[in-house]
């Protein structure tokens, strides 16, 4: 583990050339609607809408829960009849299919349920309405990340409910599907539901320790597109900075609420929701390069191979890429604006660490994130060849790291499976990092 962990801190390459722009994101893109703000807006909305058909699909975990009894009450109230699907099986694109065949082309789905949910509804709906939509999903290809065309249209015939927080999967024009039991990650603007709703009751029953891994998502999705991409972009820097500050600030009441065993009230749990919205809509990204993003990738296909959150992956792995970023590794980021961003947030949170990677790990701490990940080497290999097949070997998320460079990685952010030595994670503080051989 050493000597690849001591390969990939020395090879160094510059940075590239800001004025390289390769696959840069375009400005034009059209912003999502403003989100309809409690469940009592939804009748109103329905009438303007128009739809003849609606059709309800709900997480188990919340389809028995007043969320979901009080928005068909709403759909009820303007002479529907919603068809409910409740998600208690698998998610896949034989499930999609089958859902979308009860749908009429200009059916109104509404989605109620945390990310897998929503994407559900999302490619359920957009397979009704668009009979040739299934085979972008099935064509043959190597890459996780597909890029669904424009001619699909703007929009997807979704009003997405969303019961956990920092996926902004409600606003967001993405979403995850599992095929050949690979996790993929579609975007279009086909994806982007035409209507979301935030209610209090929709995240009432979330537990704390989910809400703080909500905000730690937004603020990971927030800023990795901004230390990922060396381009100055004054405006856009500037929004993150300003949305970075307030998730941590949001972050930060929510431990607060933790340690003294409170619940987290609906207007905070509204904050986190409207700052993780925020920061999937695009705007803040616009002329970002969009294969910025490294962390994302190789925490997606580690946690498909170890069945475990997205987060816990992510949070194991985004310290790691940090300390080897401000190493001096530009293919990972860029030193210079992880130290601007941190810098910033400092001012916020005074207490956090100067060094960032170690920051972050205290902040993590503070807000009580589990990142403990657990593999043995055949599952890191396991891992790593999903990655590269994935996302590297020439595809341009990962085009520069090799698989020895990504297992390094992976085995630096993990504990062995026995859980014996915590060492494989890499430093945790200032002073272990200057110990470090």
């Amino acid at each position: 583990m050493h000597t690849e962990t001591a390969a990939l801190a020395t090879r160094r390459r510059p940075a590239r050339p800001a004025k390289v722009r390769k696959g840069a994101i375009r400005p034009e893109f059209v912003p999502p609607a403003p989100p309809l703000r409690g469940i009592g807006e939804l009748a109103d909305w329905l009438r303007q809408d128009g739809t003849r058909a609606v059709t309800v699909v709900a997480d188990p975990a919340v389809a028995g829960q007043p969320v979901t009894t009080k928005v068909c009450a709403q759909i009820e109230s303007v002479g529907l009849t919603p068809t409910v699907i409740v998600l208690d099986g698998p998610t896949g694109l034989d499930e999609v299919a089958e859902a979308a065949a009860r749908l009429t082309p200009d059916e109104l789905v509404v989605g109620i349920g945390g990310g897998t949910t929503l994407d559900f509804a999302k490619l359920a709906a957009l397979s009704a309405r668009h009979p040739d939509f299934p085979r972008y999903l099935t064509s043959p290809q190597r890459s996780g990340f597909l890029v669904l065309p424009p001619a699909l249209g703007s929009r997807a015939r979704v009003l997405a409910i969303p019961t956990t927080l920092g996926t902004g999967s409600e606003l967001g024009t993405v979403a995850c599907f599992a095929r050949d039991g690979a996790k993929l990650l579609a975007t279009g603007s086909c994806l982007r539901p035409v209507a979301a709703l935030w209610a209090p009751e929709a995240t009432e029953t979330l537990p704390a320790e989910l809400i703080a891994d909500g905000a730690l998502e937004a603020l990971f999705r927030t800023v990795s597109p901004y230390t990922g991409d060396d381009t100055d972009l004054p405006e856009q820097d500037a929004e993150v900075e300003s949305l970075a500050a307030r998730l941590v600030v949001a972050g930060y009441e929510v431990a607060a609420l933790r340690a003294e065993m409170r619940p987290v009230p609906a207007a905070l749990r509204l904050r986190i929701a409207e700052s993780s919205g925020e920061s999937q809509i695009g705007r803040i990204n616009i002329g970002r390069s969009p294969y910025a993003v490294k962390c994302w990738a190789m925490a997606n296909e580690l946690s498909t191979t170890l069945n475990l959150a997205k987060m816990r992956t992510v949070s194991a792995l985004w310290p790691v890429l940090w300390r080897h970023t401000l190493a001096g590794d530009t293919r990972l980021g860029s030193p210079a604006r992880v130290h601007r961003l941190w810098t910033t947030l400092r001012r916020t949170a005074p207490w956090l660490s100067e060094d960032p990677a170690d920051g972050l790990l205290q902040l993590m701490r503070d807000w009580r994130i589990d990142r403990t990940v657990r593999a043995d080497a055949a599952r890191i290999d396991r891992a790593t060849t999903r990655i590269m097949r994935g996302w590297g070997a020439g595809l341009p998320i990962l085009d520069e790291l090799s698989a020895a460079d990504v297992r390094a990685l992976l085995t630096e952010a993990t504990e062995p499976a026995s859980g014996a030595s915590p060492a494989a994670r890499g430093p945790q503080t200032l002073g272990d990092a200057t110990r470090r051989p």
